[in-house]
């Protein structure tokens, strides 16, 4: 489960005290993701919803359930955040918040925000972030169809 852009995990990733990771049987808000993400120091906030939509390749979608192993999800996320420092310098908060449980149709399933001076930067790790979260986090998600069939495949 390791991608060239993240080196597998032998020492827990630095931390940084107002970075926030969590996974959720709740649902997710964007106000408290955009709160945790924002800084005077911010230029911007770039906040990204992954949302449940209501079909995959023209099937259609009636749910969503997600699973996850918690706790290397977590460590899976804090790297994410360390390697954005490497590569943003400039990033000041970055948070990732994913759910788990059954999820309806535009239901929040992941939001990711990232705080920075500039907005550029934050864009670019905001992407990177959810690019290299569906790569390397263990998260699965089960799609429930119209027609009764249902398929397990990676998060997001």
């Amino acid at each position: 489960m390791t991608n060239s852009a993240i080196a597998p995990l032998t020492t827990p990733p630095p931390s940084y005290p107002k970075d926030s990771f969590a996974i959720r049987f709740a649902p997710l808000a964007l106000e408290e993701v955009y709160q945790l993400a924002d800084d005077p120091a911010n230029g911007a906030v770039v906040v990204f919803s992954g949302t449940v939509r209501n079909q995959t390749g023209g099937e259609p979608v009636i749910a969503l359930e997600y699973e996850a192993y918690t706790p290397m999800a977590l460590r899976v996320f804090s790297q994410i955040a360390a390697d954005i420092r490497q590569q943003w310098t400039d990033v000041n908060r970055t948070i990732i918040h994913h759910r788990t449980g059954r999820l309806e149709i535009g239901e929040i399933s992941v939001l990711i925000a990232v705080g920075c001076p500039h907005r550029s930067e934050a864009f670019a790790a905001c992407q990177y972030a959810i690019d290299t979260l569906k790569q390397n986090a263990p998260i699965w998600k089960k799609e429930y169809f119209s027609n009764g069939e249902y398929r397990w495949s990676n998060c997001c």
